[in-house]
This record gives structure tokens, C-alpha cells and sequence, in this order.
């Protein structure tokens, strides 16, 4: 069995990211938990009831996936380059000590979302090699109207790495319908059919029928 760890910025950024990835861990037996920054609304300017909503989504899309455990930081939604990068790497530190997953996952630091690249900066940062880390994988997912907006002169998302979400797609389609109120109307980018437009092309890249496409950042194995 393995620890996975998912480090999101915002509750539905796992689910749109690598939902099949964590439906397919559960199900060969290893242990996901979850990691979030921010609230993902309160940047709207939004009342306490609507967080909440926001919570219960992500718990209801946590049970549907089958994750063990789920934390939420609560930095400031899309204001988190306001908060010393320091204050955030300790808190993830934090949990990695705690946890200490196998792998993680986490943002392209490319992403147009503010709240993505710090996230994705903190993560590797906090996961710096020094002997006695746990953390063995760094992957990072692609978060549609966020990292296919991203400015054309940063580097591009480019994956390196397929996973088989075929018998899975169905179960992250169940997740983001959790998050249904965060779903915009075909043609927008984070639409339900554009989800499933990407996995179906990222799958048909490679010859499956639906995948989720990563970058792998760095992989250590002493078995080879």
C-alpha cells in the first residue's frame, strides 16, 4: 500500500485534476488524502453559507472518490501570493511529516490562478530532497480553465505521463457533479463536456479510451 497525497489549491481542483488518478488509486488499495489552501470562494466576496456549501461538496466528492482524509488550510482564495511563501511550505511540511505520503500531486506551476503557482511552488519547495523524506513521486495535473489559460511565454503542460482512467471516468463525472454549482455551460472551459472531451483525447493520445495526463516532476527508484 502507498500514501498519496493531493495538494489542490481549491476544493474541486481535485476532482477536475486527477478525480480518475484517485478513484484508480482507492481501488488497488492505497490511501489518498487531501490537501487544500484555500476555501475557493471567499475571494468573491461571498458569505460564510456559501463556504460551506463549498465544504460539503468536497466532502461529498471525497466520499464518492473514496479518499481517507481531507485538510483545508485556509489561506486567502486567490490572494495566497499575499502570504509569505515560507508560512505556506511549513504547513505543508506539516502534513507531509504527519502523513508521509509516498507520492504527491499536485498544480503545473504555469497555471494562470495565482492561488495554482504558489501551491505548486510551496509543494516543491516543502518536498526539497534531504535525506529522510518520505516523498518518493511529484506529479502535477492540468486544471481546465486554468492551466489551458495559462500565458503563452511560461512554460507549457506538456505530460510525460498517462494514467488508464477508462474504468474510472464515470466515477469522476459522480465527484464533479458534487461540484455542480462551480460547472459552467458548454462552450466554457470548465464545462462537464469539456472534461470529458480532455480525457477522451488524452486517452486517445495513447491508445486507451480515457486518461488523465501528468507531468512527472521527479521519481526516485531503488529497485532499478
Amino acid at each position: 500500500m502507498r500514501k498519496i497525497l493531493i495538494v489542490a489549491a481549491h476544493t474541486d481542483d481535485e476532482a477536475i485534476g486527477c478525480g480518475g488518478t484517485i478513484a484508480r488509486h482507492v481501488a488497488s488499495g492505497n490511501e489518498v488524502h487531501l490537501l487544500f489552501m484555500t476555501d475557493g470562494v471567499s475571494a468573491r466576496g461571498v458569505q460564510s453559507a456559501a463556504a460551506k456549501i463549498r465544504l460539503a461538496s468536497a466532502q461529498k466528492a471525497a466520499k464518492i472518490l473514496g479518499t481517507h482524509s481531507s485538510k483545508n488550510l485556509c489561506f486567502p482564495d486567490n490572494q495566497m501570493d499575499a502570504v509569505p511563501l515560507l508560512s505556506i511550505v511549513k504547513e505543508i511540511e506539516q502534513v507531509i511529516s504527519e502523513l508521509k505520503p509516498d507520492i504527491i500531486y499536485t498544480h503545473h506551476a504555469s497555471d494562470l490562478n495565482i492561488d495554482h503557482k504558489i501551491t505548486s511552488q510551496a509543494v516543491m519547495t516543502a518536498c526539497r530532497p534531504q535525506p529522510g523524506l518520505s516523498v518518493k513521486e511529484i506529479y502535477t495535473f492540468e486544471v481546465l480553465s486554468s492551466t489551458d489559460w495559462q500565458p503563452s511565454d511560461l512554460a507549457p503542460f506538456t505530460p510525460n505521463l498517462y494514467v488508464d482512467i477508462s474504468d474510472y471516468l464515470e466515477q469522476k463525472k459522480q465527484a464533479l457533479e458534487a461540484y455542480d454549482c462551480e460547472i459552467r455551460p458548454a462552450p466554457h472551459s470548465r464545462s462537464y463536456e469539456h472534461i470529458e472531451i480532455l480525457a477522451k483525447h488524452r486517452g486517445y493520445s495513447v491508445g486507451l479510451h480515457a486518461a488523465e495526463a501528468f507531468i512527472q516532476l521527479r521519481r526516485l527508484d531503488s529497485d532499478v
